[in-house]
């Protein structure tokens, strides 16, 4: 009887402890970059080649991102990004509804779970994770701003070959910095997003100048891209 209550109060200190633990780390990562994330991590030990063994990741503020890219990704990945609450209700029942009638299954996460998924889980789908996902989600809305979340997410998705964040992919596929690039060269890089591993932005095929175009269509519509409260930031 004393070792399971021995056991019992161990797993809940634990439990407290990894939650006080995330809500730390979610607040540290306000402000400070985030280094490395677990994908980093698993596809360099997946890595068979010894010779491509490692990741291209330099981290740049949001103020060194030109906002054709940001307006980009939002207009590709999550276009209700500035006004939902982490989840996108909308996106998740059409998913729901065009998964149930057995086509090819169709994600619907949002820009913020993205970010929950790529800085804090592992990239293998799981209910656990997806329980995860969602708590993080919840954190990172509560805590960061959405300016925030699309500065950590353009730092920390893969972009390419070994390639993480908005300015190594910048490098990588267009040889110049991610404050300097095209609205073009922008729907480029997020055109290829949903497989980076499968796509080129440069030199584009047929498929990725479609979606290039499709792209910059969505941010004419969307117009000029702007933060909740940022005016009170200025």
């Amino acid at each position: 009887m004393k070792f399971i209550k021995r056991f019992f109060k161990f797993i809940v200190k634990t439990l407290l402890w990894l939650f006080v633990f995330s809500i730390l780390i979610v607040v540290v990562f306000k402000w400070v970059p985030v280094p490395i994330t677990p994908l980093m991590v698993i596809k360099n030990i997946e890595q068979t080649d010894a010779s491509k063994k490692g990741w291209e990741h330099d981290w740049v503020s949001i103020n060194e991102i030109s906002k054709h890219v940001q307006l980009a990704v939002i207009c590709s990945e999550d276009q209700h990004f500035l006004v939902h609450h982490g989840f996108d209700v909308k996106a998740i029942e059409k998913a729901y509804e065009h998964n149930k009638k057995g086509k090819k299954l169709k994600g619907a996460s949002s820009i913020s779970q993205q970010t929950a998924k790529n800085v804090f889980l592992w990239p293998q789908r799981s209910w656990l994770r997806k329980g995860l996902e969602t708590y993080f989600t919840f954190l990172i809305e509560l805590i960061w701003s959405k300016e925030r979340i699309i500065e950590v997410y353009l730092n920390s998705i893969e972009m390419g070959p070994g390639i993480y964040g908005i300015e190594a992919a910048s490098q990588y596929w267009f040889k110049k910095t991610a404050s300097s690039l095209s609205k073009r060269e922008a729907a480029a890089i997020a055109s290829i997003l949903p497989n980076p591993m499968r796509y080129k932005a440069n030199p584009a095929t047929a498929y990725i100048e479609s979606r290039k175009t499709w792209i910059i269509k969505q941010m004419n519509y969307f117009g000029p891209l702007k933060y909740p409260n940022q005016d009170d930031k200025n």
